[in-house]
């Protein structure tokens, strides 16, 4: 038994429309005159897929649905497409078009006048905030300017999404703000209230406690540069214990030989780095935080170069040290190795200069 189409292509009943719609339908795919009112049916009946061509060079169309389709190359010469049929193959990034017309932005604004839309946007974007005002159609972006007067609450919101995603180095960290950070991070661990936390999500939460009023006041990136970490760091010293700060995480500390020599609070443990020669005398390491943690001492060579480390003094003197001499005064001879370090003077100098 023959089939229909056989038929119609033989020139039987009904094969001159068969044929008529043929036509229609290569149109459609070509883009032969006739193509706009063919758009505009399409259009018509499905405003969601007109679609408009991502660059000049590109065979990538954005419908307005926000689906990403790819034109014939017979097409791809278009700005502006009314898609009829469009499929996507698993795996394939965009769809692809079957179907569709030429159309220009006229039928595009005429037909899909619902779909158009004024919309402000205020986002963090390529690192810093983007500001513009959009005509859209759908998905499709029709013109974009820069917005002079965006709203500050957004531009605020912009620039914490900033903050949260480039992160808190977007501030003015100088090392004493570095070093005040991990100061009240070591209270935090130590004591715990009223000491706060100090990490990132913390100090992301807390913005309106330490970043305020200069967060409010910002408009871009480079205003974000500008902020001191140090200063709002110390918004976040509890006034109730502010005067005991120094006290109980001293920046610095005095050693026997009378040198004031920096505590490291970046790692695990607050740490002192000093020469071997300068805590003679010493016999218990200092502590901190109201006597909860002790001190490491990282003793150095008069070179400057790690030689031991300890955070119990009395048993360094008398186990770890006789090694330590042994193997360093023949390599530093210039320099005070005494049998008893308990009570020998400190010092920074060398036996000739003392």
């Amino acid at each position: 038994m023959d089939s229909a189409l056989a038929r119609l292509r033989r020139g039987g009943p009904g094969s001159e429309r068969w044929r008529r719609e043929a036509r229609r339908l290569s149109r459609l795919v070509h883009g032969e005159p006739g193509g706009q009112d063919l758009a505009e049916v399409v259009a018509l009946a499905h405003p969601e897929r007109l679609a408009r061509r991502r660059s000049a060079d590109s065979p990538v169309y954005l419908m307005a649905s926000g689906t990403a389709v790819e034109a014939p190359a017979a097409l791809r010469h278009c700005e502006w497409l009314a898609v009829a049929v469009a499929d996507r193959t698993p795996g394939h990034a965009h769809g692809t078009v079957r179907l569709a017309a030429p159309a220009d932005e006229e039928l595009a604004r005429r037909v899909g006048a619902p779909l158009l839309k004024d919309r402000r946007t205020v986002e963090w974007a390529d690192g810093d905030v983007r500001a513009v005002q959009e005509e859209t159609l759908g998905a499709i972006t029709l013109q974009s300017r820069p917005l002079r007067d965006p709203d500050p609450a957004q531009v605020r919101s912009a620039l914490l999404d900033g903050l949260r995603t480039a992160g808190l180095g977007l501030l003015h960290w100088t090392k004493d703000a570095e070093r005040l950070r991990d100061r009240l991070a070591f209270l935090h661990i130590a004591i715990g209230d009223p000491w706060p936390a100090v990490d990132d999500a913390a100090l992301l939460s807390e913005v309106d406690h330490w970043l305020e009023p200069e967060l409010s006041r910002a408009g871009k990136r480079a205003d974000l540069e500008r902020i001191s970490a140090a200063a709002g760091l110390r918004r976040l010293v509890p006034w109730s214990q502010a005067a005991r700060f120094d006290e109980l995480a001293p920046d610095t500390v005095e050693v026997p030989s009378g040198s004031q020599v920096r505590i490291d609070y970046s790692g695990d443990v607050p740490a002192l780095p000093v020469k071997l020669q300068e805590v003679f005398g010493w016999r218990r390491v200092p502590e901190l935080a109201d006597g909860r943690v002790a001190l490491v001492l990282q003793l150095l060579s008069p070179a400057g170069r790690p030689a031991a480390v300890t955070s119990d003094l009395e048993s360094f003197w008398a186990n770890g040290y006789p090694q330590v001499r042994a193997e360093l005064r023949g390599r530093y001879p210039k320099h005070p190795w005494p049998d008893d370090p308990t009570t020998a003077a400190p010092t920074g100098r060398t036996k000739n200069r003392r």
